[in-house]
């Protein structure tokens, strides 16, 4: 088949299908258990095991075999909990495994199946059904799962399967993640396993107090709308405890100030520790480090943090080192640190093992005598001019201080991550100079690891190949990624300009990633010069960076879309007389501010998914950005495209643009009505615009035919707005 690239992009799923993922690296290193699907184009995932010695590989678990061949059905808990994580593929989308990496356990189509990963037998444990989220224990003698919102346990072998704790009512779950855990807070487990296997602190989750929501299907008037639990801005939460759950049938509440700290952010338990809480406050200003005593479920404060904008949220931390020092990423103000410089440092107890030369993401591993981690470059390195934006290295560094050294197979920048068992390292890395991720399995030999082999990949090779150039540019030295149609020459003359940014918290763009840019690469042959610009509130860059954008989302993040335009006009053939601009979700937001605000510099836009008004999205999320409607109306007003009264902040004499709004009718995080009430705004200030409804769709659009002809009535759309021809 000649593929073209809007097709090849949707059918690969963005050219992920195929690739190995979820690694597990077997502590003693002899082994390493992934995700893959048979092809770049199968959307169904199997369970693979790699034996590290001669690279063999063998299927532990293949989805089409367990099931006879019959169709994947999900339950609505399923569906949910893949929604949440952006999860669009089918087969075995995640496993969990024992200390030893020897048994897995898996749901398939709502049923529970358990893998030996030695011998790659798989086999059904006959359980209640649907199943969601079975782990098996560290001693690899149980596995507990939910099933309807009861936590439940069965033996390895299929017996004994009774119910730890069960739904008092129909508002409460036990084992699961609400809403904003899953959505907002990365944390998308209810239920951890004590070292020993025989207890489980399990959350019990009530969304009594939630409002409920209706969410139809206009296209299918015969289908009863859903109700679902959203926990809008300024609106209660669900009710968030903890229990000690033993598997001899005991039952102890975990009890902290849940008034003062109702976010269950974190939870940690290993044979390091007692379990470890991180608890935070609603308005995400102070967060506590709580030690659980697992005899009475009295909680004690290790630590409390403050912060006058925000604490973030990190993975793989809080946790204890076996040393027991506690490990954690600290956000450090200029007043305050070592360095003078705002940076996000790596602690161990009372040591800083980091410096304002790398900024901190999140911790891989923690062993014996090191941590693993994966950073960027940071403020008090190298200046931004002499350094490409995007960079994400993995870095180990001893437990008392020391030389921190970046694992890496090749040279920065790059784009990279790891999984590690014993003394094997499983390092997966793109770069800007070649297509897709390589997983390299390297073995520790010191500071010098040494490449054994890698895990293949059957991802497909694009059709066409980017060359974005990295720089930062302005006088905030914005990160921005420039690319230009394949072959452009200087004697073409100056190109209309295509903005892409997601431009927003939690969504960094500019990466030094082949793949990352292939999108853009098809948008420029048709015409463009795309840019993408990581504004102040992206992350990757300093705290400070970050925190710019609080209270005021619309201004900050609008102001650096401008002045990275203006300023790459200055270096590259930029039409600033057609400026378009095109995002989903934020960047939908971003999009649409940009031609009702700054109808002057954009002259077209694609808003997909956006936010329109901040009073209808989620609590975590908005209230840590805006604060809350009651006590902040004014940020509110200004940060959303529309109040009560219509639309915000665009004089009635601004221009008008073209402006086409995309939403999917089915979208549980950006409901549709962000859509609807602003395109019922634009109509009566007598503004026009296109409304694109989805039907089915939820915040992903993850069917490949939708997938593709988006792509093609975006660019369509925006020629036509901006007289670009051929």
């Amino acid at each position: 088949m000649a593929w073209t690239f809007p097709q090849q992009h949707a059918s690969t799923h963005r050219f992920t299908l195929g690739a190995p993922r979820s690694f597990t690296v077997a502590p003693d290193g002899s082994r390493v258990a992934f995700l893959r699907s048979r092809s770049g184009t199968d959307l169904e995932h199997l369970l693979w095991v790699q034996d590290v010695a001669d690279g063999k590989e063998r299927i532990a678990a293949d989805p089409a075999a367990l099931l006879g061949g019959a169709a994947e059905e999900l339950s609505a808990e399923e569906r949910a909990r893949r929604e949440r994580s952006r999860e669009g593929t089918a087969g075995i989308v995640g496993y969990a495994t024992d200390r030893c990496v020897r048994t897995a356990g898996f749901a398939l189509s709502g049923r529970l199946f358990v893998a030996d990963l030695l011998d790659g037998a798989a086999r059904e444990l006959a359980t209640p059904t649907p199943v969601v989220d079975p782990r098996p224990s560290p001693d690899g003698r149980h596995l507990a799962y939910v099933a309807r919102g009861a936590l439940r346990v069965v033996t390895a072998s299929g017996e004994d399967d009774r119910a730890l704790a069960e739904p008092e009512s129909g508002t409460v779950t036990w084992g699961l993640a609400e809403f904003i855990a899953a959505e907002e807070m990365s944390r998308t487990r209810g239920y951890w396993w004590s070292p020993d296997s025989d207890r489980l602190l399990a959350a019990r989750v009530d969304d009594a107090p939630v409002h409920r929501w209706t969410i139809a299907d206009p296209a299918r008037p015969q289908a009863e709308p859903a109700r679902v639990a959203y926990p809008a801005a300024g609106t209660p939460n669900a009710e968030v405890s903890l229990y000690l759950l033993g598997l001899d049938g005991s039952r102890t509440e975990v009890v902290w100030d849940r008034g003062r700290h109702p976010y269950l952010a974190r939870v940690h338990w290993s044979a390091a520790g007692p379990p470890l809480l991180l608890v935070q406050s609603r308005d995400q200003r102070e967060v506590a480090y709580l030690s659980v005593d697992v005899a009475t479920g009295a909680t004690s404060v290790t630590l409390t943090e403050k912060d006058r904008i925000w604490l973030e949220l990190f993975a793989g931390v809080p946790a204890w080192a076996p040393d027991g020092s506690l490990v954690r990423i600290v956000d450090e103000v200029p007043e305050t640190a070592p360095d003078g410089k705002s940076a996000r440092v790596l602690m161990a107890g009372a040591q800083r093992l980091t410096t304002a030369d790398l900024h901190v993401r999140g911790v891989l591993d923690i062993g014996d005598a090191d941590i693993l981690f994966t950073a960027s470059p940071g403020d008090g390195g190298q200046p931004a001019e002499r350094r490409t934006p995007g960079d994400i290295g993995v870095y180990r560094v001893p437990l008392g201080g020391g030389e921190v050294v970046r694992i890496a197979q090749e040279e920065a920048p790059h784009v990279a991550s790891a999984q590690r068992g014993g003394d094997t390292l499983v390092l997966t890395t793109s770069a800007l100079g070649r297509p897709g991720a390589e997983a390299v399995v390297l073995r520790h030999d010191g500071d010098h690891p040494t490449r054994t082999g890698t895990i293949a990949s059957y991802a497909e090779r694009p059709v066409l190949s980017c060359a974005p150039r990295l720089l930062h540019t302005g006088e905030r030295r914005i990160p921005a990624a420039v690319v230009l149609p394949t072959g452009y020459r200087d004697s073409d003359g100056p190109l209309p300009v295509l903005m892409d940014p997601y431009g927003g918290p939690h969504g960094q763009r500019v990466v030094a990633a082949h793949n990352a840019h292939l999108t853009a690469q098809w948008f420029a042959d048709q015409g463009f010069a795309v840019i993408t610009a990581d504004g102040r509130g992206t992350p990757g860059h300093s705290p400070a960076w970050e925190k710019a954008v609080a209270h005021r989302l619309a201004p900050v993040t609008l102001d650096d879309q401008v002045e990275a335009l203006r300023s790459l006009a200055g270096e590259f053939p930029l039409d600033l007389t057609r400026v378009g601009i095109r995002g989903w979700s934020y960047g939908g937001y971003l999009a649409a501010l940009a031609v009702l605000r700054r109808p002057d510099v954009f002259h077209a836009a694609v808003a997909g998914a956006p936010v329109t008004d901040w009073r209808l999205y989620d609590t975590h999320y908005t209230e840590r950005y805006c604060g809350t409607p009651e006590a902040d109306p004014e940020v509110y007003a200004e940060s959303s495209l529309i109040t009560d009264e219509g639309l915000s902040g665009v004089p009635e004499d601004a221009p008008h643009r073209p402006l086409m709004i995309v939403h999917g009718l089915a979208d549980d995080n950006v409901v549709v009505a962000h859509a609807l009430r602003l395109s019922s705004a634009l109509l009566a200030a007598g503004r026009q615009h296109e409304v694109l409804p989805l039907s089915g769709v939820t915040h992903m659009a993850s069917d490949a035919t939708v997938a593709e002809n988006l792509l093609l009535l975006q660019v369509g759309f925006l020629k036509r707005s901006l007289g670009v021809t051929g």
